[in-house]
């Protein structure tokens, strides 16, 4: 509950912080709370296809260390 806690604590200033910013360079409202909630309306396309490519490394190495510790478990009985 805990940390549930302190990620709101985290979340409402740096929302404030955005939309603030997003304001100050010309945004209005409704376009600043597009940006804030959805980051990939702002990223440039050699963004999204780095994010994509750590994703997709992400994906393999969290499947990796699952078969990995499989085998592992299998090896010792």
């Amino acid at each position: 509950m805990k940390f549930f806690g302190i990620t709101l604590l985290l979340l409402f200033p740096l929302v404030v912080i955005s939309l603030g910013m997003d304001i100050l360079m010309g945004f209005d409202l409704d376009n600043s709370i597009k940006h804030a909630f959805n980051p990939f309306l702002v990223k440039d396309p050699v963004e999204l296809i780095l994010f994509f490519i750590l994703l997709v490394f992400l994906v393999f190495s969290f499947f990796y260390r699952k078969k990995k510790k499989k085998n592992k478990g299998k090896g010792q009985q």
